[in-house]
């Protein structure tokens, strides 16, 4: 089976979870406990669990039969505001958007990419809303978003954010994950201030080594003492300007599932390290040791490896820069077409430029320069086009190629890895001509 004609993945079904076993179900979905008389009671975590996926508190769950599904979740929709997204998983929410959905020079939030680790916390108002900022700082402090809007330079900028394990449904031997194809990636536009000038203002201290990120989801778990997710970067990328506490997205409020209401974006390396819902950031002065940023989350083998190949946690290496990469948004994949059609599409490079993008239509025997626009902001992917004319009626496949400023191109086929990280195998799509 070609990439382009890999299935949809099937997302978990939560009634199928419950009808194997309702009882196993409750304790793993919720945390909750059932009585024997089947009068399911909850407590402690798994309550504030259900009530935050049903977002309202439950007055009388002592009456609740264990095993018993709440009703809202028949018409619950999980990609409420969203437009065209496939869903990959709802415990947590993943969806990714199609490539030709994505065409957009600036990706609408109703198109933006979902990844969650954790249960989207439901108490959210901006107005309430806080940020502490502590560890080895001088002066540790704790903003309200009005005071952010107030205290420092707020700027908008285009920004790509894209999902480390984007591409991961290509890897053979498949590696376990969400089996995102194409679409975990966008570029919005955000609204925010700068972390650089919010950590300056808390007076970084000598010695410093990463930042540290927390976020209000909470744990699938239900336990309030875990976090589903804390990462961190470098304290040099922390500092650059293009790394931000957004509270806008595209000139509106962010999306409930793209970190309403405050989130760090930053462009150009793995979306973990983008935390939504944030709360907190600390400075450390060594390697942030938070959940998915040791063993062998988001990181990839310091060598190459055979696929399949076992490696030993010692020998992987933290992800960092994203590499270079494009995407054809026009045609959509399988369209039919005339002879003369124009191919669109996006490319990036993690913290570089990319310099030139090429397009094939005879698998790659012969190339043609796109043309390529610059990037709107430092850290938005680049707009490209090319006019192709298709000989014949037939079969096609447009081939995609982007190479950076520093003169690496994208492959054809990339290495395997574990993990399932970093595929920026070129994009074809399909199309043909009656």
């Amino acid at each position: 089976m070609s990439d382009h004609d890999t299935p949809t993945p099937k997302h978990p079904d939560l009634h199928e979870f419950f009808a194997k076993d309702p009882a196993a179900a409750d304790r793993a979905f919720f945390g909750r406990e059932t009585c024997s008389d089947r009068r399911g009671f909850l407590r402690g975590a798994g309550l504030a669990t259900m009530a935050a996926m049903v977002g309202a508190a439950i007055p009388l769950h002592r009456n609740m039969p264990g095993g018993l599904i709440p009703a809202a979740f028949a018409d619950e929709n999980v990609l409420v505001g969203k437009d065209g997204l496939t869903l990959l998983n709802d415990r947590p929410v993943n969806a990714e958007t199609p490539p030709h959905l994505l065409d957009d020079a600036i990706t609408p939030t109703a198109r933006h990419f979902i990844r969650n680790n954790g249960i989207a916390p439901t108490d959210t108002d901006p107005a309430t809303w806080t940020l502490t900022v502590d560890g080895m700082v001088d002066n540790p402090m704790t903003y309200t978003i009005a005071d952010l809007q107030s205290r420092f330079e707020v700027v908008t900028m285009a920004l790509t954010i894209e999902c480390g394990g984007n591409g991961r449904a290509f890897f053979d031997p498949p590696a376990k994950g969400n089996q995102w194809t194409y679409g975990a990636v966008a570029c919005s536009e955000w609204t925010g201030v700068r972390l650089k000038d919010v950590l300056a203002a808390g007076g970084v201290q000598s010695g410093v080594v990463y930042t540290a990120h927390v976020g209000a989801d909470a744990h699938l778990s239900g336990d309030p003492g875990k976090l589903p997710i804390s990462r961190g970067v470098p304290i040099a990328k922390a500092m650059t300007d293009n790394v931000l506490i957004a509270f806008a997205m595209n000139g509106g409020a962010l999306h409930p599932m793209n970190g309403a209401p405050l989130r760090l974006v930053v462009p150009g390396w793995p979306g973990s390290c983008s935390q939504k819902w944030l709360q907190r950031v600390y400075l450390r002065d060594v390697v942030h040791d938070g959940p998915k940023m040791t063993g062998k989350a988001y990181r990839v083998p310091s060598y190459k490896v055979e696929p399949g190949e076992k490696v030993d946690k010692k020998d992987f290496v933290i992800i960092e820069r994203m590499p270079v990469k494009s995407l054809i948004t026009n045609p959509a994949n399988g369209a039919g077409s005339g002879r003369s059609i124009e191919v669109r599409g996006h490319a990036w490079s993690g913290d570089r430029t990319v310099a030139a993008v090429d397009v094939s239509h005879d698998f790659g025997a012969t190339w043609m320069a796109a043309e390529l626009d610059a990037p709107a902001s430092d850290g938005a992917w680049q707009n490209f086009r090319a006019q192709v004319e298709l000989p014949a009626a037939g079969y096609y496949e447009l081939w995609a190629r982007a190479t950076d400023s520093e003169g690496v191109m994208q492959p054809h086929a990339i290495d395997w890895n574990p993990k399932g990280y970093l595929n920026n195998t070129m994009h074809r799509v399909a199309v043909r001509v009656s």
